[in-house]
């Protein structure tokens, strides 16, 4: 339809004499577009526009047969110029050596486009802090208005922290006392995740949204107050199992082809790609798409090494290594679990830490997806600032009756 379009106004144009309806309806949009570009206080652009693109002159100049339409055009490129965001500059530049009116106004309205968004995204970032500020405060009163009906509606948030502090308290100490304090050294982002000690709000807390990317879904008291986030949890969820899968069949492939192919960027790449899409099927299908897997893998690394000149897989490794991808459809399989609780100790310390600290020091296996669970962190870590800026008052009441009272817990309570 575009290019139907285009090659009509081509027509027009060229037709003698030229008829200029299309050209006169773009031109006016055009208009439209880059009026809409301006700022508030840039007054002599707007009337410069205004004038240059004054849909009674340009109409009475086309029934003359005089409309200038190139001209037009490399006038509303030096606009563009002007408007642009600088990541647009070679785009508009680009246009500015096209002779040809259809191809020239066809160009500017795929940069306009762009531009447009560039405006829009602009926008939007300019009105987040206070969007932001606006929907905490807006979905706080919402909640409290059904809280007031529903003085029963924080049990399952109630339980749920509970749930999270009972967890922390029966795990084993994870940090053995110094008794040289001099010797003591910052603890590195997995160690300071993994410490439970002592029980505090924000060790309670991060539990507790960790905790929820384990749900069950046939578990029925989910916390009132992430109803509202439950879709997003739940693909979350989903993506860490993705993210599970893909870490786990990159550790076993890397253990039978070496650091020769693994350091290569573009054959890590290229698996990663592979593996992904022969997955997205894996919570339906786990052995099916896993031998699908097992099978790809194999051959990439086969064709690699030849392609590297060094020697191939002897069969029993090809055996073994298929085999061991294959089991990484079960649950239960070593190299899973170990991945799974490393991705889950990188989401915990993101919480604690924040997700660049925490890229720093990643748990073995995890290097590969390094993007990727920055992504994830990211996602995670977003949702559960947002909801502690929302409800952080009811969790505040909450953890008071959890945690023993101290004068250093109660000052962190206090600060949620």
């Amino acid at each position: 339809m575009h290019d139907a379009f285009w090659d009509h106004l081509k027509e027009q144009l060229s037709a003698s004499p030229p008829d200029f309806s299309c050209a006169l309806e773009l031109l006016k949009e055009i208009k439209e577009i880059l009026l809409s570009l301006l700022l508030p206080r840039q007054n002599r652009l707007r009337s410069e526009i205004e004038e240059a693109l004054d849909a009674e002159l340009l109409q009475q100049e086309a029934e003359r047969g005089a409309l200038n339409v190139l001209r037009l055009s490399k006038y509303i490129l030096s606009m563009m110029t002007l408007l642009c965001a600088p990541v647009r500059d070679e785009a508009v530049q680009n246009l500015d050596g096209i002779t040809d009116s259809t191809r020239l106004l066809r160009g500017i309205f795929q940069v306009l486009g762009l531009m447009k968004m560039d405006m829009m995204n602009y926008t939007l970032q300019s009105l987040q802090p206070h969007l932001r500020k606006h929907s905490i405060q807006h979905e706080r009163a919402r909640f409290q208005a059904r809280l007031s009906k529903q003085p029963g509606l924080l049990d399952h948030t109630a339980k749920w922290l509970g749930r999270a502090a009972a967890d922390l308290s029966a795990l084993p100490p994870a940090c053995p006392d110094t008794p040289d304090s001099a010797s003591v050294t910052c603890p590195s982002p997995n160690e300071a995740a993994a410490c439970p000690e002592p029980l505090s709000p924000t060790m309670v807390l991060s539990q507790a949204f960790l905790n929820l990317l384990l749900w069950d879904p046939d578990d029925e008291e989910f916390p009132e107050t992430l109803l509202a986030d439950r879709a997003r949890l739940q693909e979350l969820e989903a993506q860490l199992r993705r993210l599970t899968v893909l870490a786990s069949v990159l550790l076993v492939a890397s253990s039978f082809s070496g650091s020769v192919l693994f350091g290569s960027p573009q054959f890590v790449d290229k698996l990663k790609r592979a593996t992904k899409a022969l997955t997205e099927e894996f919570s339906s299908r786990p052995e099916e798409a896993m031998l699908t897997v097992s099978e790809q893998v194999s051959k990439e690394i086969h064709q690699s090494l030849k392609n590297m000149g060094l020697a191939a897989l002897s069969s029993d490794s090809t055996a073994s290594l298929m085999g061991q991808l294959r089991d990484i459809a079960h649950e239960e399989n070593c190299v899973r679990s170990v991945i799974d609780q490393r991705i889950h100790l990188f989401l915990k310390c993101c919480l604690v830490l924040g997700v660049q600290r925490s890229l720093l020091d990643l748990p073995g296996g995890l290097t590969l997806i390094e993007a990727e669970l920055a992504e994830l962190g990211q996602k995670f870590v977003n949702l559960t600032q947002h909801n502690q800026q929302v409800f952080g008052p009811y969790y505040t009441d909450i953890l008071k009756t959890l945690i023993p009272p101290s004068q250093a817990l109660q000052t962190e309570v206090e600060s949620l």
